[in-house]
């Protein structure tokens, strides 16, 4: 398995996410959307599996704080550039995606 989880230090469901997978001795890389985000083409793997409605988070701070509940707006393009607006954690592994804290997924990818 080659796990990589996407999120923030401060979301409680990546840190569960990241308990999960320690708890079972399975390594995973960690990657901080406060530091870097998710290039196009990862974005476009997880797309395979997710809408991109499916990936913005409407109630995170994130979306507040720009008023984006008033704009019109591409969600793709606003999650390239602004990659605190995804729902975390996302979890992959390789083409296999997840959207949240899912462990009854996680357990058939062994």
């Amino acid at each position: 398995m080659n796990i990589q989880i996407f999120g923030t230090k401060s979301c409680s469901e990546t840190r569960k996410a990241e308990r999960y997978f320690k708890e079972r001795g399975i390594p995973f890389h960690f990657r901080d959307l406060n530091e870097k985000g998710i290039s196009k083409g990862e974005l476009e793997n997880i797309m395979r599996k997710y809408q991109p409605e499916d990936l913005i988070d409407r109630e995170g701070k994130q979306f507040k704080k720009r008023n984006l509940q008033y704009m019109v707006f591409d969600i793709e393009t606003e999650l390239l550039n602004d990659p605190l607006l995804f729902k975390t954690p996302i979890v992959r592994n390789g083409m296999e995606a997840t959207v949240g804290y899912r462990p009854e997924v996680w357990k058939t990818w062994s």
